[in-house]
């Protein structure tokens, strides 16, 4: 018998001669780390212990108590008694535990006599526990395979090697061996006609134990040449049968005893059944992640367009953890005018039905924004028509609609994670967007006013929209999350393509338990073309979204050239946008384009719901208002009003001046 003192702060464990005489240790052998007794604890052991330790330290039990068997140094097993009294601080949190250990073999051999049971029963009964436990944890075949190709797994059933193959187009493939040197050759693929113990199980669906040498030698004179030399005594071949149908075979060598008890061969076949339900678990969940997974790779664009005056990047990673296909998407949307549509989002679940309704989804969006719609148009009836589907799913997405000739980007956000932009020296920071609901739940509360947000990109500058997969990490916030990307993005390569690839092997290699998709877009200068449009909705009572469109067309003329007559442009637009918003009863629709033609002309449009003409008054001497009009007839050098279905649209053009020689061109030319 001897004592330990567990101080579960700094997770040292002091043990004194006695308790070092029961794990058969001698001083120097342990370092006060409770892990070094996992040379002594057997596996299935040592796993009980834990979960009981773990559970007296999360119920609030102050003391526990178990029997538990070690193997000593010589490999014999002997049976242990601990009992452990739990210390907690005044807010009730384990700090210390301070208890016994003690050789408790004569008193279980004495009880088991008494009992009538047998170490072996004891034993045999462990297996099942510890078999079945972890194969619980195993999710995939290759999960299975590699349980069964570790040391551990082998323990599970005492043997000293064992085997497993799987069938396939009447054909045994061995898909587990072990230990290392186990393997014959000439046996990786095999028929099931053929004269070999695991081709018998599955002909016959009957368990084959092989009780001794000459009896292996007798009945498989082709195999028993390869393994005599591994001094196999005894084998147990089972066939894994799932709804009454062979998917494989087990087979189980030993070295260390002959023949086979009804009890014994009872559990071997338990055994096998249970590993043929897991087997067979595992490829209906493989088929549903494939068919979950073609789905999705079906519903993404299969190609990138190319867009001039941008570089474009897009990836998508499932998730390692877990394997389950989620509805995280991306899209590229090719509008008018050389504006490209960025679309980034993810549907809730991880299952076929998220893939589909992402599917759907993104269909509706790319209809909505090649009809024209705004941003928050785009948005807001795309989160009606999932809310109309037949799902309680919800979605959140971020829509970008970008002109790469001016770096003008029009962000909407539906409760996505805030996107982040890189600078051209590779630092890179978070992007605040104002958001809304994510989709089908701003529909259904009735609040589908998606606020638009204007940023102007920099040639050189990268907007990366991802979905939270990337950012979200087990035990941190986002803002820890966000910090993280930062960083590693201003740690990644130059080229956009290859920071693409970077940032996915960092997933890859940290796993997770969300997918994750990625859109990089780059601006890489101004643009010749012909003909820009811009356009921003300003509703009533709404101060942002108005900044946001001077924001917006203070940006398109100075990238248009028209540096020139800025402020006549800016004052004029803001003075039709401030009459729209006061004398009618919605918002207004701004256009900004730059007309095509063999003089330039910038064009400013503001549409409102209003049918009713705007008419010039006399503002007389002491008037402070009334001389709107005067002041568009007056600055721009057109202007006129145009129905619009049943409203109107207000409109005036500005003569610009070639670019001076020297400077990069713009949109317009």
């Amino acid at each position: 018998m001897g004592s330990f003192d567990w101080d579960l702060l700094t997770g040292r464990m002091t043990m004194d001669e006695g308790a070092l005489n029961v794990f058969d240790m001698e001083p120097g052998e342990y370092d006060d780390d409770p892990s070094t007794l996992g040379s002594r604890v057997l596996t299935d052991e040592s796993r009980r212990l834990d979960t009981l330790v773990t559970q007296a330290l999360k119920d609030g039990s102050e003391r526990y108590g178990a029997y538990f068997r070690i193997r000593t140094r010589s490999g014999v097993q002997r049976w242990t008694h601990t009992q452990g009294l739990v210390k907690r601080d005044a807010t009730g949190r384990p700090v210390r535990i301070v208890g016994i250990v003690r050789d408790a073999s004569e008193e279980l051999t004495e009880s088991a006599a008494r009992l009538g049971l047998d170490e072996g029963r004891r034993q045999r009964t462990s297996i099942v526990e510890g078999m079945t436990a972890a194969l619980a944890h195993a999710r995939t075949v290759q999960d299975i395979i590699d349980l069964l190709n570790d040391s551990q797994g082998m323990d599970h059933f005492g043997a000293a090697s064992l085997v497993m193959g799987l069938l396939e187009a009447g054909r045994i493939h061995l898909v587990a061996e072990g230990p290392d040197g186990a393997f014959v050759p000439g046996t990786r693929f095999t028929r099931v006609d053929e004269p070999y113990p695991m081709s018998e199980v599955v002909r016959t669906l009957r368990p084959r134990f092989i009780d001794s040498p000459e009896d292996f030698a007798a009945s498989y004179p082709i195999l028993w040449p390869h393994i005599s030399g591994l001094g196999i005594t005894s084998a147990a071949y089972l066939p894994l049968i799932a709804q009454a149908r062979p998917i494989g075979a087990l087979g189980l060598l030993y070295s260390d005893r002959t023949g086979f008890s009804a009890d014994e061969r009872n559990l071997l076949v338990a055994l096998g059944s249970s590993i043929a339900q897991s087997l067979q678990r595992a490829m209906l969940y493989e088929q549903e992640h494939d068919l979950a997974e073609g789905l999705q790779q079906a519903m993404l664009p299969r190609r990138i367009p190319e867009v001039p005056g941008a570089q474009i990047a897009v990836r998508y990673r499932s998730a390692r953890l877990g394997r389950d296909i989620g509805g995280d998407w991306y899209d590229i949307i090719p509008l008018p005018g050389g504006r490209v549509g960025a679309v980034i989002g993810d549907v809730q679940g991880h299952d076929t039905h998220a893939a589909a309704v992402m599917g759907q989804l993104r269909i509706v969006l790319r209809a909505y924004a090649a009809e024209g719609h705004t941003p928050a148009t785009v948005m807001a009836r795309a989160s009606v028509f999932l809310h109309e589907l037949d799902t309680e799913r919800f979605a959140t997405c971020t829509y970008a609609e970008a002109d790469p000739g001016t770096g003008l980007v029009q962000i909407v956000r539906a409760g996505h994670v805030d996107p982040m932009v890189q600078d051209r020296d590779g630092s890179a920071h978070r992007l605040p967007v104002d958001g809304g609901l994510p989709l089908g739940l701003s529909a259904e509360f009735g609040r589908l006013d998606y606020p638009v947000s204007t940023v102007e990109l920099d040639p050189g500058q990268t907007l990366l929209l991802y979905t939270d997969g990337l950012v979200e990490k087990p035990g941190a916030d986002l803002d820890e999350g966000l910090q993280w990307l930062s960083s590693l993005v201003k740690r990644g390569p130059g080229d956009l393509q290859e920071l693409a690839d970077h940032l996915c092997e960092v997933v890859d290699e940290r796993g997770g338990e969300d997918d994750v998709a990625i859109l990089l877009l780059r601006r890489e200068g101004a643009l010749p073309q012909t003909g820009g449009r811009l356009q921003q909705h300003v509703g009533q009572n709404d101060p942002e979204a108005l900044s946001s469109a001077r924001h917006m067309i203070r940006a398109a003329v100075r990238a248009w050239g028209a540096g020139s007559r800025s402020d006549e442009i800016e004052l004029v637009a803001d003075e039709l946008m401030t009459n729209a918003l006061m004398h009618t009863d919605g918002g207004a629709i701004v256009t900004l384009r730059m007309l095509a033609g063999p003089e330039r002309r910038l064009r400013v449009e503001v549409e409102d719901r209003s049918s009713a003409l705007p008419r010039r008054r006399e503002a007389g001497e002491s008037g402070v208002s009334g001389r709107g009009l005067l002041l568009v007839d007056r600055i721009s050098d057109l202007w006129g009003v145009e129905p619009r279905g049943g409203g109107k649209c207000v409109w005036c053009e500005f003569a610009t001046e070639p670019p001076e020689p020297g400077l990069p061109p713009e949109p317009g030319e």
